[in-house]
């Protein structure tokens, strides 16, 4: 006897995701800015006490937030 059932269905083919854009590129700023020492290789300014590597060390976390906010923001996908 046959089945009334109708043959299961494949859910339909998902389209390929494509997370290329250009403000990706934007996260490169808190990986290269660290690297360049010559930025903050000198014991002035101080800050509180603080010599400019130290300091600057500190400044770049708010630099890679700000960064990886600005790309979260322009790359998400809107409802």
């Amino acid at each position: 006897m046959a089945s009334t059932e109708p043959a299961a269905e494949h859910p339909p083919p998902r389209p390929a995701r494509s997370d290329r854009s250009v403000w990706n590129w934007l996260l490169v700023v808190p990986v290269v800015v660290p690297l360049l020492t010559f930025l903050f290789n000198d014991d002035g300014p101080r800050l509180a006490g603080f010599p400019a590597f130290y300091w600057m060390q500190f400044a770049f976390i708010p630099l890679g937030v700000t960064c990886t906010i600005v790309v979260y923001r322009m790359t998400r996908k809107r409802g």
